[in-house]
């Protein structure tokens, strides 16, 4: 009993200096030694659908030129990547995914645009989740 008081004691030692990370939009803008401070986001698309076959090559170009180009015209990288989770079931997912990295000036015109990615490519395709990452970045060109 004392050994599981003390790992305790020990193991809320260490979290009291942990806080959950504060929501996108509530970054703190880096203190930037050059270039400017903007907030890079990376969307996760899966190319797998429950039924049927995968997000074609085609199907996917056509989701950037209709949807993400026309929100994003400053640019934006697409990178292909591998993905796996385990699911509910305790199975262990694979599929082939789509990154897509934004670099923007934090706003809120752009949290609407990426929502609307999300949203869109949800109901397009059939996925349960595109998910996303957020991060302050200093940028110089």
């Amino acid at each position: 009993m004392k050994t599981i008081s003390l790992a305790a004691l020990a193991l809320a030692a260490l979290l009291s200096g942990c806080s959950a990370p504060a929501p996108h939009s509530a970054f703190s803008p880096p203190a930037c030694p050059s270039g400017e401070a903007m907030t890079q986001t990376s969307l996760y698309f899966g190319l797998s659908r429950p039924q049927g076959a995968d997000v074609t090559s085609a199907e996917w170009h056509s989701f950037v030129d209709k949807e993400v180009t026309p929100r994003f015209k400053e640019g934006l990288t697409v990178f292909d990547a591998r993905g796996q989770w385990l699911e509910g079931s305790g199975r262990i997912a694979r599929e082939n995914s789509k990154v897509l990295m934004l670099i923007y000036p934090t706003g809120e015109p752009a949290e609407q645009n990426i929502e609307a990615l999300r949203t869109r490519y949800k109901q397009q395709f059939q996925q349960e989740s595109v998910m996303r990452t957020d991060s302050p970045v200093c940028v110089a060109f």
